[in-house]
Parts: structure tokens; C-alpha cells; sequence
């Protein structure tokens, strides 16, 4: 953005989210300062640009929510929108090199621009810019993805950083010997915690809700949504406590036996579970 004045002598502008000051007058004319001067501290101009510098983040912040979200639960995106809001640079840093698939699921393409037709511009994994229009496209979750070690691979060749984690997202394949009548599983329970406002609050603090006694993550599975749960303890309870087992449940409550779980919830839900078992205690001289 350009330079605003702000009161004699000075212009003030926001550069990578920070209030920057220069001088319009005297031998440092034209320069920007090292610091904001403390006759700025509390100019209009200042206080307007640092709160419109908030907005940003917060605009940056629901943008990668929203990607993230359409990922995760791999709906159908309308081209036509992804286009319009590309110039925008919050929605072009959560979008950028997000690996997208059009009306053929086999060609996956890495999301690299738009085109003022409206047009996708993907980088291919032969390395070939290409361009699709279909109506919808998808951004799937990564345990969706044909070929996952390969676009790794070439995405790592890229020196590809996405915004929105989806490539090198860390995903569970669900077993084929699943017991017909379990329904949980028990390999990241035990992790002890010195609280359960620890445990609550590393939950919390990686994105899943908390409620009662659980951490959840609700997820979006094909045609259904379910909601997996990791036990973390009572409410106020003040002792130690250690993580419980991982159960997925139907929005009307009903436990889902292990085989019945989808592809994409599985795999967020051992995510989540061990997510939260990653943060234990570990006594001294025992291994992690």
C-alpha cells in the first residue's frame, strides 16, 4: 500500500503487517525510520493502520479455515469462485500449490494461478503448465490423493511450502483386520498429563473443540459426517490424567464400528488422537 501522512514531517504505511514510519522533510527525507517515532505512537493515521493490519489477520486467518475445511472434507469447489478470489493475496497464500484435481480424478495438478478467462493454471506432475475450466474442482485430502508418494516427491523437487497443510499432511490407512464388533482404538491412549487443563488446553490449542470430557474433530466422510473422540477427563478435574481411547460417532451419537469408518475420518481421527498423545510427560531416562 502507498504512504500516508501522518501529522508534520511524516508518512506512515503497513509493510509485512507492521506500522513503518519515513521522513518527509529534514536529511533523512524519504527514508524509512528504524522505529516509529514516539510523536506517532498515537496519531490517527497509526491507530487506523494497526487496526486494519489486524483485520488482515484475521482475514488471513479465516482463509486458510475455509481452504483447510474444503480439503479436509474434499467437497466440490466452483472454479468460478476460486478465480475471483485468487487476486486477493490471503486467499492466493491459502491457495497456492494446493494440489487440485478437475473432472479426470487421476490428473492431479498443483494450483498455481488463474487466468482472466477464469481458467486454473496447474503445474502437472510431468511438470507441464495446464489449465483447467471445469465447473468444480476439488482439493482432496491427502489420503485421497492417487499417487501420494509421487507428488511428494515432486513437490519436495518444486521446494513446494503450502499455506494449507494437504501434501505432506500426516494420514492413517485404516486396517483390514479390524475386529467386526470394535469400535476403538487404543494406540495412542495411556499419554499422561500433568492436568487436564494441560491436556484441554493442547487440544485446544491445535484446533480441535472441547467438550465435556472429550477432544473432538468433527469431519466431513463422503456423503456422511462423523465426529471423533479422544477421552481427556473430567471437567475440573485436578490431578494427572492420561488420554483414552479413539471413537468415531455418527451425528446422531451412535458409536460407528471401526470397519465403517471412511477413509478421510480414520485418518484425521489418529491424526487428532496422536496429536495429543505427542504432548505427554516423559519421565527422565525413559524414551519418548
Amino acid at each position: 500500500m502507498g504512504w500516508l501522512s501522518a501529522g508534520d514531517g511524516y508518512e506512515v504505511t503497513l509493510i509485512e503487517g507492521r506500522v513503518a514510519a519515513r521522513a518527509t522533510s529534514g536529511r533523512a527525507a524519504g527514508r524509512q525510520l528504524k522505529s516509529l517515532p514516539r510523536a506517532l505512537k498515537d496519531h490517527p493515521e497509526v491507530d487506523r493502520l494497526r487496526r486494519f493490519a489486524e483485520w488482515l489477520d484475521r482475514h488471513a486467518a479465516a482463509c486458510v479455515a475455509q481452504v483447510d475445511s474444503w480439503m479436509v472434507s474434499s467437497l466440490p469447489v466452483p472454479t468460478a469462485l476460486l478465480a475471483k478470489v485468487w487476486p486477493d493475496e490471503a486467499w492466493q497464500s491459502a491457495l497456492r500449490d494446493l494440489a487440485v484435481v478437475g473432472d479426470d480424478a487421476d490428473e492431479v495438478g498443483l494450483l498455481r494461478g488463474t487466468t482472466e478467462d477464469g481458467e486454473l493454471r496447474l503445474v502437472n506432475l510431468d511438470g507441464e503448465t495446464v489449465r483447467l475450466s471445469p465447473r468444480t474442482v476439488t482439493l482432496p485430502h491427502p489420503v485421497l490423493l492417487p499417487d501420494l508418494d509421487d507428488i511428494r516427491e515432486f513437490a519436495a523437487e518444486l521446494g513446494v511450502v503450502q499455506r494449507v497443510e494437504q501434501i505432506h499432511r500426516a494420514t492413517w490407512q485404516r486396517p483390514g483386520d479390524l475386529a467386526p464388533e470394535a469400535t476403538e482404538i487404543r494406540e495412542f491412549a495411556g499419554g499422561s498429563f500433568r492436568s487436564r487443563f494441560a491436556l484441554a488446553a493442547r487440544a485446544s490449542s491445535l484446533g480441535y473443540r472441547v467438550s465435556g470430557g472429550y477432544a473432538t474433530a468433527r469431519v466431513r466422510d463422503g456423503a456422511r459426517t462423523v465426529e471423533a473422540s479422544v477421552w481427556i477427563g473430567e471437567p475440573y478435574w485436578e490431578d494427572t490424567v492420561e488420554t483414552g481411547g479413539l471413537t468415531w460417532n455418527t451425528q446422531e451419537g451412535r458409536a460407528l464400528p471401526l470397519r465403517e469408518v471412511g477413509p478421510v475420518a480414520w485418518s484425521e481421527g489418529m491424526r487428532m488422537a496422536a496429536a495429543l498423545y505427542a504432548g505427554r510427560d516423559i519421565e527422565e531416562g525413559k524414551n519418548a
